[in-house]
């Protein structure tokens, strides 16, 4: 059942925020930043630093060396890999209980997390000026992790230019999904040569390429860095949104609430939303409902061929089609143990297909909040919401739900 919640004074006209299972969010246009820190002035930190987690020996089994350069054999020699990079800020003042933990997404590092392309301070610095320790990562295999190709397989290249302008910084003017006119919050021109996008663009790197090994070393990853630290919210974006259910599957007692931007996978398979030559035809991309790795089902499911889905007759949001279970739908028992948040630019092709991600989770029995920024006054918003003008906007929404949702009536422990 909806229930209806009262948020505070901060809010200057609050309409109704529907919390029930799968719910979506709806407001007024409200100051979301009212009694927050700018950190662009105020980011106080008493300690930072960076550290591995999960990295494992192994012993090359082909020579890695490239030939023509008279290089030895790499063979029988011994090499790491699996460890996640992982940087950390402690504010001076820490008032929250739980760590927030972000994780970037496809053909993004940590980079995109810590600062925007017009030089303004990101969503980690944000949240550690307002009073969370922050854990930032480059995920296994990017950035300043090794990629070892003998173990991870080939790498995608960076995404290219084109590409980014149609689906992120120039959406509303190549209108390939429905709300694509709404977007208005990319910093610059949105084209190559404005020194905004240039910085973007100059941040993108290659990734693995291989989904079903990208998410398993993710998932040991994260269960790592949870193993280490203890307690946390898990924040994710895109491609990663898979990784905050599987770290969350593997270590329920320690995922105190998910934060889903504009990710999640897409139930069963990719609905289009776009122009077909640019897809191609759907593809069954996450054979275990939300993912492409094993998950905790109830009853258990041991193959995925044990799963059963349909796509919904008529579309919902009204764009896309949705994959669910056939009913009697399994339920996913370790993901209901934490608070879920879904959250979507209402200019962004995930309006339309993150939806089924909820209706999915509320299928198995997982309560959800599904949040459309533009029905909670927040609006222009595409893929990249947090490196667009109103960011902070957005991380200041995002805090007082887990205000509400997660750290309601537990103690801040002291340092």
């Amino acid at each position: 059942m909806n229930t209806i919640k009262q948020w505070r004074g901060w809010v200057t006209v609050w309409a109704a925020l529907l919390l029930g299972v799968g719910a979506q969010a709806q407001a007024q246009t409200s100051d979301w930043l009212k009694g927050f820190k700018d950190p662009s002035r105020e980011l106080h930190v008493s300690r930072q630093g960076v550290f591995f987690v999960n990295g494992q020996y192994y012993t090359s089994a082909t020579n890695q060396s490239p030939p023509g350069f008279g290089l030895p054999t790499t063979v029988g020699l011994d090499y790491m890999a699996g460890q996640m990079y992982v940087e950390y800020q402690v504010p001076k003042n820490v008032k929250h209980p739980y760590p927030i933990v972000m994780i970037h997404g496809g053909a993004q590092t940590g980079a995109g997390l810590i600062s925007t392309p017009d030089g303004r301070p990101g969503w980690a610095q944000f949240f550690v000026a307002n009073g969370y320790v922050v854990y930032n990562v480059d995920q296994v295999g990017r950035g300043r992790d090794i990629h070892a190709t003998e173990l991870y397989g080939p790498t995608r290249p960076p995404l290219d230019v084109l590409s980014r302008k149609q689906n992120w910084s120039l959406q509303q003017v190549y209108s390939w999904f429905p709300r694509a006119y709404l977007h208005t919050q990319w910093p610059g021109t949105g084209r190559e040569g404005d020194p905004f996008f240039d910085q973007f663009y100059a941040s993108q790197v290659q990734f693995m390429a291989d989904p079903i090994k990208t998410q398993a070393y993710a998932q040991q990853a994260g269960v790592a860095l949870l193993d280490r630290i203890g307690p946390a919210i898990i924040l994710t974006h895109s491609q990663s949104g898979t990784y905050g259910f599987l770290i969350a599957d593997k270590r329920p007692n320690l995922v105190k609430g998910v934060v889903t931007i504009e990710g999640g996978g897409t139930p069963y398979t990719y609905p289009l939303v776009g122009p077909p030559t640019y897809y191609g035809a759907p593809v069954p991309s996450a054979p275990w409902g939300l993912v492409s790795i094993p998950i905790t089902y109830s009853p258990a499911v041991t193959d995925p061929s044990q799963l059963s889905f349909y796509q919904e007759a008529t579309p919902d949001g009204p764009d896309v089609q949705c994959w669910l279970q056939t009913a009697p739908a399994r339920e996913l028992p370790n993901l209901q143990r934490m608070a879920h948040l879904l959250i979507v630019g209402e200019a962004s092709s995930a309006a339309s297909v993150n939806r089924c991600v909820s209706k999915y989770l509320t299928q198995a029995g997982v309560r959800n909040t599904w949040v459309n920024l533009g029905d909670v006054g927040i609006h222009g918003n595409g893929h990249m919401m947090m490196l667009e003008t109103n960011s902070d906007e957005i991380a200041a929404f995002i805090s007082r739900w887990l205000e509400d949702n997660v750290e309601k009536g537990v103690k801040v422990a002291k340092e």
